[in-house]
């Protein structure tokens, strides 16, 4: 067993690849005959490879042994017929039993719940028993796919194809696919997983640029138990519904609608206020919800989501710069369900609207507002004796916050975990040693570029034991 394992490992490069075929649409495909039997992807198809020349392989023993052919600098499909059937090499009879042939399968299948996909694929590769074990259902909850140089498509098309092949055209069990940051993901490969895979509810496709509107509409049409969505970094989604031409007709027909309830969409630059109404309209279980660096977003945006998504626990609209005051009292629309804000670099965000998220949101757990100039001790001591709840506070480079606010703070949230007060210029030893005194359960206080004296960490640290202070004083340590 251990000569089969070495050989179906090292000797990847005498398999057969299957030949392309083009199809209508001009681009390539692997041959039908191929797919005509029960074959396992191999790892070539999932491991991103790096472009050198002759790299060196790597095999489960530890010896090294030299490529015998450059590496290609993009992955190629290569599909595999199961081990011990035609086309696979025959081992010399051996009387050595490897150890791991005493393990019983319901062992073997917990450490394969372990390994990951392009790990699960070589394992299949070892032998018939490995191969059975490694394809059982109830070890493809989930799908990992990584690299930029990575096909992601065609990955997706052969390991749905297997995953499908116990029940014809459908994968009942695949409830999880995660392929941020390969850059050639495109529309194909998420048609594919919207066809197969009705019962995903998790899809993370983060980073992928080529992703648009049309493939996340088959995703959510299909996939009605989809809940959690990343699709942050695709500048080509601009709104998600049920509802294939927007333009025509906005809202969902009645008794439908999408059960998503997290969605990332940062650094989508070209969302605006359209389509979060659009999103809101259709998605209105949503309970977190991040916006970061949607520029193109005003508090019309913001207004939609109070009117629509009542169940938001989550709200980021970080650098999201045309937000204001308005936008912030929509927010406390959400009154007592919101836990988790965030409007760092919101310029136009003054004491005005955080005054009306204090009044309605006195639950409100975590809040950043760094860079909002615009916030002095007065807010802040009005935002400190409205939500005593709260745990993180961020007011970094706001040049207006002193000592005065940091007093309130230290005396109404006892159990604030969590303080940055990074470029305050104001902020000096009063304010410190209140905090210290006032706050015993700080794990995390951040005063770069603050002026304040190494005496005043000592008692910091004297008095909350457990916390780390982030500075930039070469005095302190």
């Amino acid at each position: 067993k251990d000569q089969m394992f070495n050989l179906f490992l090292s000797d990847i490069s005498d398999q057969w690849i299957p030949p392309p075929y083009a199809s209508t649409d001009g681009s390539y495909e692997d041959s039908d005959l191929s797919m005509q039997t029960l074959s396992t992807p191999s790892p070539a198809l999932i491991l991103n490879h790096s472009p050198s020349t002759l790299s060196p392989q790597t095999v489960p023993n530890g010896q090294d042994s030299p490529s015998p052919s450059p590496v290609p600098r993009e992955t190629v499909a290569m599909v595999h017929a199961p081990p011990g059937t035609q086309g696979c090499k025959r081992l010399p009879k051996t009387h050595h039993t490897a150890l791991v042939d005493f393990l019983p399968d319901p062992i073997l299948l917990q450490v394969f719940a372990h390994l990951s996909t392009p790990q699960l694929c070589r394992c299949a590769r070892v032998c018939r028993r490995w191969y059975n074990l490694a394809w059982d259902p109830r070890l493809w909850r989930t799908v990992r796919l990584t690299g930029e140089l990575l096909h992601a498509d065609r990955a997706l098309r052969v390991l749905t194809y297997r995953l499908c092949q116990d029940t014809p055209n459908v994968c009942l069990t695949l409830e999880t696919v995660v392929a941020s940051g390969c850059r050639r993901l495109s529309d194909r490969g998420l048609r594919v997983v919207a066809q197969s895979c009705p019962e995903l509810r998790r899809l993370e496709v983060a980073g992928c640029y080529n992703v648009s509107n049309e493939a996340v509409f088959d995703v959510v049409s299909s996939c009605p138990n989809l809940e959690h969505l990343d699709v942050s970094g695709c500048p080509k989604v601009t709104c998600i519904s049920l509802t294939e031409e927007t333009s025509t007709q906005l809202a969902p027909l009645p008794g439908q609608q999408i059960s998503l309830r997290y969605l990332d969409m940062t650094d989508c630059t070209s969302l605006e206020d359209e389509g979060v109404r659009i999103i809101a309209t259709h998605c209105p279980r949503l309970t977190h919800l991040y916006l970061r660096r949607c520029v193109r977003l005003t508090d019309e945006a913001v207004r939609q989501l109070a009117l629509r998504c009542a169940s938001l626990r989550e709200l980021s609209l970080s650098d999201c710069r045309l937000i204001g005051d308005f936008g912030l009292r929509e927010v406390a629309r959400m009154e007592g369900r919101l836990r988790y804000l965030s409007v760092a670099h919101c310029a136009r965000i003054t004491d005005v609207g955080l005054r009306y998220l204090a009044r309605y949101c006195p639950r409100l757990r975590y809040l950043n507002a760094r860079g909002c100039e615009g916030l002095t001790d007065q807010g802040l001591a009005h935002l400190a004796r409205s939500c005593p709840r709260l745990r993180s506070l961020d007011v970094g480079r706001c040049p207006l916050v002193s000592d005065a606010g940091l007093e309130v703070v230290a005396h109404c949230c006892l159990g604030l975990r969590r303080l940055s007060l990074r470029g305050c210029e104001s902020v000096s030893g009063r304010g410190l040693r209140a905090l210290a005194t006032g706050c015993p359960e700080l794990q995390l206080l951040n005063v770069q570029e603050c002026e304040v004296a190494p005496e005043m960490l000592k008692v910091v640290r004297r008095h909350c034991r457990r916390c780390v202070i982030e500075h930039t004083i070469p005095a302190f340590y």
